[in-house]
């Protein structure tokens, strides 16, 4: 049967609703908004967290988003904006849940939520920590913003949170310092080694990698022939770690030359005398 002009308009027309549909339910890319219907800024809010609740992360941006747009004067859209960057968070769209919260920062940057924001932005870069082999710059990103989160609330349940984190990121960070000073100790590269070696023992004293990055020093020092100075080395790691496997394998490098460390540390009967030694060598 033949399909005349008004049956062809009326499918057009359901296809375009159908299409238009689609979009506004959130099957589209993210840059879609929800169509525009005037409502309530914190009816509109409180159906971003119901679809938070229900784990539509996108969905609820979509609703976050349209609080700002219809009011964005109002104190939901603070609210919404904030959530917006948490959503983008829980997604792992780290990079959008950066710029919204520092977005919300610089807008608001004496509200009671600013707080938080700073360690939204703080997790953000956590997160996306590494394993040590790999490029560091987002571990040194996470660093400076937990810092920051310290530094401005230091009172705050964030801060104390912040504290936690930042040591395994100084661990990540000391491994990745002692990743390299190896490979540059395997290439004979003693010098190269040295520099990441004190870095290790200077920046990053309270993690787990400062007694090898002395062990290390020590045998950097032996292959350039600075015995003495590995004897210094290898006594402050000594006093400071005296069972340590590391200081035992020191220990028995320097016993070849005739070097006895643990009387090297006992001869020195003032605790100072080390720690000078120390700010010394490193």
């Amino acid at each position: 049967m033949p399909v005349n002009k008004t049956t062809k308009l009326v499918s057009a027309v359901i296809l375009s609703v159908m299409i238009c549909g689609c979009s506004i339910l959130g099957g589209g890319n993210k840059k879609e908004k929800l169509a525009y219907v005037e409502r309530p800024a914190e009816n509109i809010y409180n159906e971003g967290m119901d679809q938070m609740e229900r784990n539509d992360l996108d969905r609820a941006k979509l609703f976050f988003q349209e609080v700002e747009r219809q009011h964005p004067f109002s104190k939901w859209a603070r609210r919404a904006m904030l959530m917006t960057a948490y959503a983008n968070y829980l997604s792992a769209d780290y990079e959008e849940a950066v710029s919204t919260a520092q977005r919300f920062i610089s807008l608001h940057p004496g509200n009671e939520s600013t707080p938080y924001a700073y360690y939204l932005i703080a997790m953000s870069y956590y997160d996306q920590i590494y394993d040590v082999g790999r490029d560091q710059a987002t571990t040194t990103s996470a660093e400076a913003a937990l810092q920051q989160v310290v530094r401005r609330y230091p009172e705050s349940d964030y801060a104390r949170d912040a504290l936690l984190k930042l040591e395994l990121t100084h661990d990540h960070l000391a491994g990745k310092e002692m990743s390299v000073g190896r490979y540059y100790l395997k290439e004979n590269q003693q010098l190269a080694a040295i520099g990441r070696f004190k870095t290790v023992v200077k920046e990053f004293e309270t993690t787990s990698h400062v007694e090898e990055a002395m062990h290390r020093l020590v045998e950097a020092y032996v292959s350039l022939g600075i015995v003495d100075e590995a004897k210094l080395v290898g006594s402050v790691l000594g006093y400071n770690y005296p069972n340590s496997e590391w200081y035992q394998d020191s220990y028995d490098l320097l016993q070849r030359f005739g070097i006895d460390l643990n009387q090297e540390v006992a001869r020195a009967k003032d605790p100072s005398y080390f720690r000078r030694l120390r700010d010394r060598l490193f």
